[in-house]
């Protein structure tokens, strides 16, 4: 048995990767699906979509290699977290579409619990805010809209799970109802310091504890697959939410290290080790993994947008047909034109937490065109990366001064020059999004910090199958792991410093007059 199989079950698309002894990406298999918008905010999935493309896509990665089922010594998962799937037991199929981690129904849910003053409890126990991107007032919208779902829950008829769930589940023939420590922490549901799911969370919401998963180390026992499926029985030994998964294949083991990752949205995390670090600034407070019963913590902030951003060019105005042409139009926009785009489509993320807000563009001109557009939507992410990494920066510093009461909006408010001055030195990224060197450009000399590309972009897949590699015997430990990351190419600042504060106050009033639309 000399390969890894890496599930990577995304928002757009399913992926299987095949990984060899070695660790290097051998073939691949992607499926997109369609995606619903039945109301203004509101995302779903077919999760019969979810299963059949995961399932195809792994029947052809392991064709495509010219090996069997018998060759592939475990399976590692990795998926969109927070998206949410209720189905029932016997037949296996889900009650309700499942909820997208994008979709903002549960918007005033979340408003009326914060009025009667929940909010510090959950973000206590949980690590979070009360905010619709997360799964447990989604599940609570499933129980209150699916007529008898609730009763059916209590009887343990239905179950819930994240979408790695929902496919333990079908691989295993409905033998396995699992998640992973990481996707737990993103339910809303599981208090992350006692590592357990919260009786007072789910009275709250009125969710019936019977529904949910039992809760295992992300490198864990999930069982086998059904011998049907691939030929053979193969294990299923690792999980992990997709950012968590990043996090674990830059091999950002040690406390202060720190990636983003460039997908649909952007999702930086920055590990604080065995403490977990209650954020000043609207943060996440999230498990970045857990090996042999131990947590390692870790702030995340979380972009809504960003690869989401070039998709909408592509798809809402027709100006590009590939994304790959995103990058020649920017290059060739006018450099007197200062266009800001703030892709607020679903609500701004962190660490403004407004999912009220929608999209806006600023500083229109009639010479604005296709050039001009694509050079504002790309800067849009790094504009966003700037400001979690500020929050984060303002967080981390409080954290290592031992000043726990710091509270600071973003980072303009401290007087520190640059992102070196405290230990988070350099961004590790990786995501479709790093491909594009302009964009990774423009994100170092917005930051005015180094940004790291690795040799491995496909490092959420790379996470996955590490950790059920590790844990089959058949990859190396933490430390001789981490000493196999490469550098493909450093970013270094080189923007004017005139021209980047010029730019920060552009982004800095468009966020502004958006909130306040």
């Amino acid at each position: 048995m000399t390969h890894i199989l890496a599930i990577d079950q995304g928002t757009t698309s399913s992926r299987a990767i095949l990984f060899d002894a070695g660790m290097k990406p051998v073939t691949s298999a992607q499926e997109e699906f369609p995606q619903h918008y039945p109301d203004s905010g509101w995302v779903e999935h077919d999760a019969g979509d979810l299963w059949s493309t995961t399932a195809a896509t792994c029947r052809a990665a392991i064709e495509k290699a010219g090996i069997t089922g018998a060759d592939v010594a475990a399976i590692g998962i990795t998926n969109q977290r927070e998206t949410t799937v209720v189905w029932d037991r016997h037949t296996g199929r889900a009650i309700h579409r499942a909820i997208v981690w994008q979709d903002r129904r549960t918007a005033d849910t979340c408003a009326r619990l914060r009025d009667a003053g929940h909010e510090e409890m959950v973000k206590a126990r949980t690590g979070l805010l009360l905010d619709p991107y997360f799964s447990g007032t989604k599940l609570a919208w499933i129980l209150d809209n699916v007529e008898g779902a609730r009763e059916r829950g209590r009887a343990g008829d239905l179950l819930f799970g994240t979408v790695d769930s929902f496919l333990i589940w079908k691989l295993t023939g409905g033998r396995v109802h699992a998640t992973d420590a990481t996707n737990a922490a993103r339910t809303l549901l599981y208090d992350i310091r006692k590592g357990r799911w919260s009786r007072t969370i789910c009275d709250l919401l009125d969710i019936p504890m019977e529904m949910l998963p039992e809760v295992r180390d992300s490198a864990d026992d999930y069982g086998t697959t059904r011998a049907d499926l691939f030929g053979c029985e193969i294990p299923i030994l690792g999980v992990a939410g997709d950012q968590q998964a990043a996090t674990v294949g830059q091999a950002c083991f040690q406390p202060g290290m720190l990636k983003s990752t460039y997908g649909t949205g952007c999702f930086a995390l920055l590990n604080t080790g065995e403490t977990p670090v209650v954020s000043q600034n609207r943060l996440l407070t999230t498990i970045a993994y857990q090996l042999d019963g131990q947590p390692t913590y870790a702030l995340e902030g979380s972009i809504f947008v960003a690869g989401a951003v070039v998709q909408w060019l592509r798809d809402g105005l027709g100006l590009i047909r590939e994304a790959r042409e995103t990058q020649p139009l920017a290059e060739k926009a006018d450099p007197h034109q200062e266009v800001v785009l703030v892709p607020a489509f679903t609500g701004l993320g962190a660490p403004y937490w407004r999912p009220d807000c929608r999209g806006a563009i600023f500083g229109l001109t009639r010479g604005t065109g296709p050039a001009e557009m694509a050079r504002a939507a790309l800067e849009s992410v790094g504009f966003q990366t700037r400001d979690l990494l500020e929050a984060m920066r303002a967080d981390w510093a409080a954290q290592t001064t031992g000043d726990g009461a710091a509270e600071v909006a973003t980072l303009r408010d401290i007087e520190v020059a640059t992102l070196r001055d405290i230990e988070v030195a350099t961004l590790r990224v990786d995501g479709g999004m790093s491909a594009s060197d302009w964009t990774m450009q423009f994100l170092a000399d917005i930051l005015d910090a180094p940004v790291d590309r690795p040799e491995v972009l496909e490092t959420t897949a790379l996470g996955a199958a590490w950790l059920a590699g590790m844990r089959a015997g058949l990859y190396p430990g933490q430390e001789e792991f981490a000493k196999g990351w490469a550098l493909e190419r450093r970013f270094e600042p080189r923007m004017d410093a005139g021209a980047r504060a010029r730019k920060r106050d552009a982004w800095a009033r468009a966020i502004k007059a958006t909130m306040s639309f």
